[in-house]
């Protein structure tokens, strides 16, 4: 049996990503923000001030990556270990953040405010920057230009392929169906 592949457009769309179910192919096209440890520790921050952050996070994705740049040139970006950003994604699902991407399971925090939220976890593919530099048309930086490469980035992507992780129901590829004991 052939499996079909999704294709949603970002920012996404919450019905659209009520639809998914854990375990389906998925591309994605549009807009995406760049976030690691550093970074989210200062969007976590401002949040806590009351202050705005440096884009509106109503329905957009984060992908967890450090891209390997060169002469403003994205020549590597691969997923990093998502769990790192775990004491963070909660507040900023609370707040609208509809999906994160990079790789490995999550919290049991992350599943809870995914669940409650309705947003979704993608899993991207170790090992296949390249892959995933390919499908950025654009960048550029938006914060934090002294990070480096854990600057919070603005990317447009095209076809960029992820497998759906954990879904709005909380229903994971790692785990099976997540029992919250609600």
């Amino acid at each position: 049996m052939e499996t079909k592949t999704i294709r949603l457009n970002a920012p996404f769309d919450s019905a659209e990503l009520a639809k998914l179910k854990a375990g389906d192919r998925v591309e994605i096209s549009g807009v995406l923000y760049t976030a690691r440890d550093a970074a989210h520790k200062r969007l976590v921050a401002l949040l806590e001030k009351g202050e705005p952050l440096p884009f509106d996070i109503d329905g957009q994705g984060i992908y967890y990556v450090g891209p390997c740049v060169k002469d403003g040139r994205i020549l590597s970006a691969g997923p990093t270990t998502s769990y790192r950003m775990d004491a963070y994604a909660p507040a900023l699902y609370e707040r609208g953040l509809a999906a994160t991407i990079g790789k490995g399971d999550r919290s049991e925090e992350v599943y809870r405010a995914i669940k409650k939220s309705g947003g979704v976890y993608f899993a991207a593919i170790g090992g296949a920057g390249a892959l995933y530099a390919a499908c950025v048309t654009d960048a550029r930086i938006l914060a934090y230009e002294e990070l480096g490469a854990e600057a919070v980035r603005r990317l447009v992507v095209k076809d960029m392929p992820v497998v759906v992780a954990i879904d709005s129901n909380g229903d994971s590829v790692y785990r099976g169906s997540f029992d919250f004991g609600d």
